[in-house]
């Protein structure tokens, strides 16, 4: 009954967890910089289109397109990947209007990045284009929460493999069966190799943006023959190999070679989960991968040796054995913690790296989040098994209490696996702490199109801050052709703070082209007046407000 009980709140624990807003289509890699400038207006058509990340990423096949204001692609051979910049060669011989580059990749970390800007040749298009292919930047709700569960699945078969591996090899009394723990390590084998595999289903739909059952032959190619689908297969090729020196250990029939055997196949498996993931992309990747995997083991023999305590031992064993093996699985249990605390401080101390991502991130909070859980668990656990130690084991009313302590260990521990998976979903600290807020690049560029009867004028102001910025001024008749201008005045005002109109020189570099500098003494919401004269008779006045930092 009380194996029971304990698969229940597992089960309910995963299914709480999952239901959380995690956040599906968080993005590991952020966008820093986009050259055409997002929002600019250009003169000259590019010859191609250059996407800066934060780190190096993969390409998705198909998934990166530029349209033109016909709704037509101009992007012309395929995109390349060089360091952190994406290039997108594209055609020069193209209309004027708003050009969309959408694009959708893959971050070193294996999540998908997906999003687009826009910028113009000439002036902007009245409606800017609609891209030819609408997965660019979704990600199926149903596969991200699907691949949550599997990485669940994954976590909760490693415990429930490495619990009944550890405790059968050690503390095991020879007099009890193995039967139990037997079938529970077999169990958490199969979870493991099933989420593999189902990841690995799963990551094609993901990172391309479909549905569930969308994939086609050729997804699920480009997934086996990337990092991400070459590790799952040597954790499944780990697999495999250990299943006969499993049941040789689990029997208790594994001499010493068939044991060091097993260690290094699980050493091998469990290397897949950080090389695949977050610790791979840090800036001490050595480290973070050491760290990483050590904190799986380290939490795979707690929680399974909590599991079978409370499953098996505390059930079954009597007086005496429990004597021996409480005080032995109490020095395990505290070095495993030890070890689990450690590594995630140091992993932590590396995807935080700053106060302030610690505490205005996604990620900051839920890395508090987990440490509060982990303490609250590990002092309640302290306290409860310091009141059991008063009595004698041999007492009914003594085992209950601490299978219940354990029990309750278990739960808090659910919590803590909970959000650990939730971490993995969502963009380091230091990473969404150095990227822009939101999926806009803030370039320090104000660029618009201001419309009046007489004309169109495209402004472009730089920098953004307080100091001298220039100011490009480009006319151009209603219907999109360069218009001369016989005369050009610009004003500059700051009322909220009693500044008024600042004339700006300005020098007229072609009749429809002009340039100058203003000299802006304060931050604050700047409104520029343009006033452009196109006859002896014929003016016409547009404003805009510019925030200046």
């Amino acid at each position: 009954m009380i194996r029971v009980r304990l698969l229940a709140a597992l089960v309910l624990g995963v299914l709480g967890v999952l239901a959380l807003p995690a956040g599906p289509a968080s993005a590991h890699a952020a966008l820093v910089r986009t050259s055409p400038v997002q929002g600019t207006v250009l003169q000259q058509a590019p010859s191609e289109v250059v996407v800066t990340f934060s780190e190096p990423v993969g390409l998705v096949r198909d998934k990166i397109q530029v349209i033109g204001p016909d709704g037509k692609r101009i992007d012309k051979g395929d995109p390349t990947v060089s360091g952190d910049d994406v290039r997108i060669p594209v055609r020069t011989d193209v209309r004027r209007g708003t050009y969309l580059v959408s694009y959708r990749v893959i971050s070193a970390d294996n999540h998908p990045v997906g999003a687009g800007f826009t910028y113009s040749l000439g002036a902007a298009s009245t409606t800017p284009p609609r891209p030819s292919d609408s997965t660019a930047g979704r990600t199926d709700r149903a596969v991200a929460m699907l691949l949550s569960a599997a990485r669940w699945l994954g976590y909760v078969g490693l415990i429930l493999l490495a619990g009944p591996a550890l405790i059968l090899l050690a503390l095991w009394p020879n007099r009890l069966p193995r039967r139990g723990p037997t079938r529970l390590a077999y169990l958490g084998l199969g979870l493991v190799a099933g989420s593999a595999l189902f990841e690995l289903y799963l990551q094609a739909p993901y990172q391309n943006g479909g549905s569930l059952f969308s994939p086609s032959a050729g997804d699920l190619g480009d997934v086996l023959s990337g990092s991400y689908g070459t590790l799952h297969l040597v954790r499944l090729a780990a697999l495999a190999l250990a299943v006969p020196l499993l049941r040789s250990h689990l029997a208790g029939r594994a001499g010493k070679p068939a044991q060091v055997a097993l260690a290094i196949l699980a050493v091998v498996a469990v290397a897949t989960w950080p090389l695949s993931g977050h610790p791979a992309t840090t800036t001490a990747p050595l480290l973070t991968i050491v760290a990483d995997a050590a904190h799986l083991v380290s939490m795979a023999i707690w929680l399974g040796g909590l599991v079978m305590l409370v499953g098996f031992l505390l059930r079954r064993a009597n007086a005496k054995e429990l004597d021996a093996i409480l005080p032995v699985w109490s020095n395990w249990a505290t070095l495993a913690v030890t070890v689990l605390v450690l590594a995630g401080t140091s992993q932590a101390l590396i995807n935080v790296a700053t106060v302030g991502a610690l505490l205005h991130t996604t990620y900051g909070t839920l890395l508090l989040l987990k440490i509060g859980v982990l303490a609250v668990v590990l002092a309640g656990a302290a306290v409860a098994r310091r009141l059991v130690r008063r009595q004698a084991a041999d007492k009914p009313q003594g085992v209950r209490r601490l299978r219940f302590a354990v029990f309750a260990e278990i739960a808090g521990a659910v919590l803590i696996l909970g959000l650990t998976s939730a971490l993995v979903q969502t963009t380091p600290a230091r990473t969404a702490a150095a990227s822009p807020a939101g999926s806009d690049v803030e370039q320090d560029i104000f660029s618009t199109t201001l419309d009046s009867k007489l004309y169109q004028l495209q402004l472009d102001i730089e920098p953004l801050t307080v100091g001298n910025s220039d100011v490009h001024l480009y006319a151009f008749t209603p219907d999109g052709k360069s218009l001369t201008v016989k005369e050009w005045k610009v004003t500059a005002a700051l009322p909220d703070k009693g500044v008024q109109g600042i004339d700006v020189p300005v020098l007229a570099l072609t009749p429809s082209h002009a340039t100058g500098t203003v000299s802006l003494p304060t931050a604050g919401r700047w409104q520029f007046s343009f006033t452009l004269r196109t006859t002896d008779f014929d003016e016409a006045t547009v404003t805009t407000e510019v925030t200046i930092k």
